[in-house]
């Protein structure tokens, strides 16, 4: 061998020595892909048992048995013993091994699929066979291995993601959470992340940009060419959740003036289309947008006719500044797949799909969700403890404050209730009936003003309609509850107050459930964030103001 060689081997075993002391297991991986077999298998006899394992589970299943025709037949056994090579040796009567079988049978999108896959993962983990998870990573769609990824804990995550295939890192980190999404790109190489970004559309790139650390935004952004550079940067100027942050820019534009047929032999050029492709924008020389040609009308139409015959000038664009629930709705609405952007001049700046609205839509509902108990920006279950305990701690110290608001209208009423127990005990009744009657006003306030059902001009008329179902509601329950109390304690005038107490304690959550979301639409704070304890409070603070002091002037 000779000397140049000994140096290459050894330098290229320093650096597989320093990933894998540094856990870069996607860097390992680059490094094998580049060297030869019997290099490779030269490198495996000077590393430790732990790490030539490490190593060999590095290597693509397709260059296995190049490099294992190298080894000396003991490391040969060892490695196919220690490093899971079903498709080596164990095969079954039919060719396949039972765990390719497994594989096969969990890729699929059921709910059981889904969590035989989880289960696969987590074994393999366990076990170290880490062959296992690239060969099912390899059968499942990007967004499937984002939602596997998620359900791992931290330190699992890591490991499973660097068994994802550099080509496909990309399009998987466009499926994961922001949070969970920043975390894995700062696992990754510079190199091999800024080479997994220009593989995804430039609406991907820009979400992904917007979610990770600004130095290596930069240096995704360095990356490109300048014309990708450009638009990238065009479309980072926007807010990612208006029209403009959410558009494509693979729309396909042609002029009026052409025919079908011209239509046809430029769409053959381009192959393939881009995904979605519903409609074609018409635009005139300037690119100010014109109308739409639908892509079954092209289908069907003659190649000598012309696109001015065929087209719709009637078709609504988008402003580039279009909120995104407002688009959201319009897709809702008219069942849209694509829709066009343009701005102020009318210029056809890209398009919106569908896939980008379903996307949108889930994110806010889950925020949504989450924000009813003040995890918005808690996306990872995995998250670190004192990052999870620090956002908790927050809402938990503005749920204290409202405590002891409620906590203080008691203290106001002790004397009373030191002299009639009976009302300690009663006293939750009231609040949990407030509560339970102004969540189902404010939830309907809450998605009537997310469909645009609900605006200032009918406000007042739903205002009253919950007022008349807070008055027969309280009418109802205050006589049911006046009566079982009577029972139990055994006094007309408990009986009394408390149904007092709820009939204007119902009466008050109708109105607040209507006004707080809409004074906090007004000021710009979402209502599904905040509007719940908000309520919560109004409700604990006007029926135990309501029933302790109606009973210190009635039983006093």
């Amino acid at each position: 061998m000779s000397t140049e060689h000994e140096n290459a081997i050894q330098t290229e075993g320093d650096l597989l020595r320093d990933a894998l002391a540094r856990s870069k297991r996607k860097r390992v991986r680059r490094i094998l892909r580049t060297m030869h077999p019997a290099k490779i298998a030269s490198l495996l006899e000077t590393l430790t048992p732990l790490q030539r394992v490490a190593v060999w589970q590095q290597i693509d299943e397709p260059h296995e048995a190049k490099v294992l025709a190298h080894l000396s037949p003991t490391m040969r056994d060892e490695l196919r013993r220690e490093g899971d090579q079903d498709g080596l040796d164990d095969q079954d009567d039919q060719g396949q091994t039972s765990s390719t079988k497994t594989l096969a049978d969990a890729a699929g999108e059921s709910k059981p699929a889904v969590q035989t896959q989880l289960r696969l993962v987590l074994e393999a983990l366990e076990a170290g066979k880490l062959k296992r998870i690239a060969r099912l990573f390899r059968k499942l769609h990007p967004a499937r291995i984002a939602g596997l990824l998620e359900s791992l804990p931290a330190a699992q995550r890591v490991v499973a993601w660097d068994m994802v295939d550099h080509e496909r890192a990309g399009k998987v980190l466009r499926h994961l959470h922001e949070e969970v999404r920043r975390r894995l790109a700062a696992e990754m190489d510079l190199d091999d992340l800024v080479e997994s970004a220009r593989g995804l559309e430039p609406d991907d790139l820009v979400d992904l940009i917007q979610d990770l650390p600004a130095k290596l935004g930069r240096e995704i952004l360095l990356a490109l060419n300048r014309r990708e550079r450009e638009r990238v940067e065009s479309m980072l100027s926007y807010d990612e959740e208006s029209a403009g942050g959410l558009m494509n820019l693979d729309q396909i534009a042609v002029r009026a003036e052409i025919s079908v047929g011209t239509l046809l032999r430029y769409l053959r050029v381009l192959d393939v289309l881009p995904p979605n492709t519903d409609k074609f924008f018409i635009v005139d020389r300037k690119g100010r947008y014109q109308g739409i040609l639908r892509a079954d009308r092209v289908l069907t139409a003659r190649p000598e006719t012309s696109i001015a015959d065929l087209m719709e000038t009637d078709f609504e664009p988008v402003s580039v500044d279009q909120p995104g629930e407002d688009l959201a709705r319009r897709f809702e609405d008219q069942d849209l797949i694509s829709v066009p952007v343009i701005d102020a001049g009318g210029h056809l700046l890209g398009r919106i799909t569908i896939d980008d609205i379903v996307d949108l839509i889930r994110e806010q509902g889950e925020r949504s969700m989450l924000g009813l108990a003040g995890l918005d920006e808690e996306t990872d279950m995995f998250a670190p403890v004192l990052s999870s305990s620090r956002r908790r701690a927050v809402w938990l110290g503005i749920n204290l404050l409202t405590a002891f608001l409620a906590a203080g209208v008691i203290g106001l009423f002790e004397g009373t209730l030191e002299q009639v127990v009976a009302l300690a005990v009663l006293m939750p009744i009231v609040a949990s009936m407030g509560g339970i009657a102004g969540s189902q006003t404010l939830t309907l306030v809450i998605r009537g003003l997310a469909t645009g059902q609900l605006v200032a001009g009918n406000a007042r008329i739903l205002m009253l309609k919950e007022v008349g179902i807070g008055v027969l509601n309280g009418l109802l329950w205050a006589v049911v509850v006046a009566a079982l109390s009577i029972l139990w304690f055994g006094q007309w005038a408990i009986g009394a107050v408390i149904g007092v107490a709820i009939l204007l304690n119902l009466l008050c959550a109708a109105l607040a459930g209507v006004v707080i979301p809409l004074v906090m639409r007004r000021l710009g704070i979402d209502p599904a964030l905040a509007g719940s304890v908000v309520l919560t409070t109004v409700t604990d603070v006007v029926g135990f103001f309501a029933f302790l002091g109606l009973a210190t002037l009635v039983l006093l």
